[in-house]
């Protein structure tokens, strides 16, 4: 990294840390699977002055539920569940139980955003039988999707259901099926030395006012995890180069696609299946801020541009989880990520025959191959996959999921046909 480049990352750090007054910040950034640049700033990661650093473990918060969303899709990859499956089918007997899995993962199912009784963040964790004996259908603040409407409540119901499904206990899965595969060797349940106290400041002495860290039970799947910088900067790389015993990178594909908007965010910001997502023009930013009493954190990957940012900080408020996305654009703006290098398309296994100008009536496409991949562009436009010979599915945009049809009178292709959408090599097939 030059130098221009970390100085205005430690710059924009300074700044968060010293303008929303945070005891410690540290942060990373993440360009092409490795973490290429940390920084620190402030002195008390604890009170007695222990300094933040790349192996102190914070409480990342929300970001935890990005982990509840892997298992999830890990549950309905293998055909335990679908995400359309309403809730009362694994919970059977449960309040909203007419809610789906999609619902929960999205915030879209109109759930009340907290458990009741005492703020589930500052106290004792509950069972999950004391947490869904308080629930009533009643506690609703509107009808599944008409809004998105974030549910730290969902996300307890979340874990439970891996739980069942597949006979272990939350945190077991998060370590088996994700933690161990990706080498997060400093990502537990409970603190592990050196880690950082969290705090409030008052916000007219200056003073830090410990937090309280408590297990959070039922609710852990919504945000009990500790983490730190290099681990988290694992994970980010994770969100760019899926590793396929996880996720493949169609499901996270489909993750990072989005289901439901925040009305107060206009249309920069939505949410996915369990992943945050910014629009940065003409880019898209997916990942997940985090808070818990005394704790503020933030991941966000462009996947296109392969580079992540990660923060961490031990404060109840200041500008941690947002200062990720800043950092990307810092480095952006320093150090632009240079156009991949070109190299000449492997052979087609098929559809070679397809490649070159067809017509929607009047209007030219083109169908030609990059990395690998057929695409259509033009007034239609998609990625086509192979299915079968002759056959094949649209990957994205308006054609997602239509298949095209090669028609063929004897062995010379007549016409395609996608989505009644008839595709000639003339104008009108003249």
């Amino acid at each position: 990294m030059r130098p221009d480049t970390a100085a205005a990352l430690v710059a924009e750090v300074a700044t968060a840390q010293g303008e929303s007054r945070v005891p410690s910040v540290v942060a990373g950034v993440v360009r092409g699977g490795e973490l290429v640049w940390t920084g620190t700033r402030g002195r008390f990661a604890t009170a007695d002055g222990g300094l933040p650093g790349v192996e102190v473990q914070y409480r990342v918060g929300s970001i935890t539920k990005t982990l509840t969303a892997i298992l999830v899709m890990q549950c309905r990859d293998d055909g335990l569940l679908s995400l359309n499956d309403a809730v009362g089918k694994h919970l059977p007997g449960i309040a909203f139980g007419d809610r789906t899995i999609r619902h929960l993962l999205a915030h879209s199912g109109g759930m009340n955003a907290e458990p009741e009784g005492p703020w589930w963040e500052r106290n004792p964790g509950v069972t999950f039988d004391e947490l869904t004996a308080a629930m009533d259908d009643s506690q609703a603040v509107g009808p599944a999707d008409r809004r998105h409407h974030y549910s730290n409540l969902g996300y307890g119901l979340l874990g439970e259901i891996v739980a069942r499904l597949r006979g272990l206990p939350w945190i077991e899965l998060v370590q088996t099926r994700i933690l161990n595969a990706l080498e997060m060797r400093r990502t537990t349940y409970f603190p592990e030395a050196p880690a950082a106290e969290g705090f409030s400041v008052h916000p007219f002495s200056g003073q830090l006012v410990p937090e309280p860290a408590y297990d959070s039970g039922a609710m852990a799947p919504a945000g009990q995890l500790w983490s730190t910088i290099e681990d988290l900067a694992r994970y980010a790389s994770f969100w760019i180069d899926p590793v396929h015993e996880i996720l493949s990178r169609d499901t996270v594909e489909e993750m990072a696609a989005p289901v439901a908007s925040d009305p107060r965010e206009g249309l920069t910001a939505s949410y996915g299946l369990g992943l945050r997502l910014i629009a940065d023009d003409p880019h898209l930013l997916i990942g997940h801020t985090g808070s818990m009493p005394g704790f503020l954190a933030g991941l966000f990957v462009d996947r296109v541009r392969r580079i992540g940012a990660v923060t961490l900080g031990n404060a109840t408020y200041g500008r941690v989880a947002s200062l990720a996305p800043d950092l990307l654009r810092i480095l952006t703006t320093y150090e632009p990520p240079l156009t991949q290098e070109w190299v000449p398309e492997p052979n087609l296994a098929q559809g070679t025959d397809l490649l070159g100008q067809w017509y929607w009536g009047n209007t030219p496409l083109t169908i030609s191959v990059s990395a690998g991949i057929l695409q259509l562009t033009g007034g239609l436009t998609t990625r086509l996959s192979p299915l079968e010979p002759d056959l094949y599915l649209g990957r994205d945009g308006y054609l997602a999921g239509e298949k095209l049809h090669v028609i063929r009178t004897g062995n010379t292709i007549s016409h395609l046909n996608i989505a009644t959408f008839i595709l000639t090599r003339t104008p009108y097939g003249d």
